[in-house]
């Protein structure tokens, strides 16, 4: 269920998670983005052009955490605006035929403003 503007508190913890990512991941969200930069899958290319090796999607991680939010606020519709700011890139190594994910996205989150003047009618 949505919280309510009135129920919300700076500070208020709206929890975490830890998302495990494989290159296999990587792969599925280039098809389904559209986005098949080969930094994302190619270890050869992404060392060739000066990087640690491959990384996963700004955008994938992104999203990732985003769905901290909506599933604490119970409502996608809810997330009205989000910014981001990408500061250092997410290598995933290659753990092809192990269980082992490549990468480990550490995500939690809190309230750190509120503002009624911005709050949609949703929320009030």
């Amino acid at each position: 269920m949505t919280p309510t503007f009135s129920e919300l508190t700076v500070g208020q913890d709206l929890g975490s998670r830890s998302i495990d990512v494989t290159r296999t991941d990587l792969v599925k969200y280039a098809g389904a983005s559209g986005d098949f930069n080969p930094i994302h899958w190619n270890e050869a290319f992404a060392t060739g052009v000066g990087l640690h090796g491959v990384i996963a999607h700004g955008m994938f991680t992104m999203g990732s955490a985003v769905q901290l939010v909506t599933d604490w606020a119970g409502d996608p519709a809810a997330v009205v605006d989000f910014q981001t700011r990408f500061t250092k890139p997410v290598p995933v190594a290659d753990t092809t035929g192990t269980p082992d994910p490549g990468a480990v996205i550490e995500i939690s989150g809190a309230i750190g403003a509120l503002d009624a003047e911005a709050a949609p009618p949703a929320l009030t």
